[in-house]
């Protein structure tokens, strides 16, 4: 499906939307709320495939710059530019005044028993956060067996070496061009 397809203007209200919601919720980063973005934009709206979206995500990580360019790219593939324009702006507005606020609310309570309760308890609700992002998108750009092969082939190093992810982006890629997946 084109970005102007159904209308480009007509996707913008929507999209800003769904990135605005998930700017509130976005405790650990973009990362933390990519299976809600996946959830909207693949499976609720329609917008592209889970391969496409996990082909996105992977253009998005290995282009220089924050996290949360997925936004940016979503909302490019779904609105073209003024898409990616709105998806951004709704992506890091509100969050960025909600932790300006908080932050200088927190540094208040520093020494109060209940900030480190807290903090503690949102670690481990992160990492379920991020992880259940690297499910999803394993799931998407496994399409068959020679993709199940690279993603836990690409799991088992980044596990177990201290590699740099990008190279298994550029092996992929080199895969991918090879016509191996």
């Amino acid at each position: 499906m084109s970005a102007d397809a159904g209308g480009v203007g007509a996707r913008t209200g929507p999209i800003a939307l769904q990135f605005l919601l998930l700017s509130v919720l976005a405790v650990g980063g973009v990362n933390a709320v990519t299976p809600e973005i996946h959830r909207q934009v693949v499976e609720v709206s329609h917008w592209m495939s889970g391969r496409e979206f996990s082909e996105l995500f992977a253009v998005a990580q290995a282009t220089p710059g924050p996290n949360m360019l997925i936004a940016t790219v979503v909302g490019w593939r779904v609105g073209g530019v003024l898409g990616a324009v709105v998806a951004t702006v709704c992506m890091c507005g509100p969050s960025s005044l909600i932790v300006f606020t908080v932050s200088r609310a927190w540094d208040r309570f520093r020494d109060r028993p209940w900030r480190k309760v807290v903090q503690a308890g949102m670690a481990p609700v992160v990492v379920g956060l991020i992880g259940s992002s690297g499910y999803l998108l394993a799931k998407g750009a496994a399409a068959d067996w020679r993709g199940v092969l690279v993603v836990c082939a690409s799991a088992a190093l980044i596990w177990r070496t201290r590699l740099n992810p990008l190279w298994m982006l550029a092996g992929a890629a080199v895969l991918g061009v090879a016509g191996v997946v």
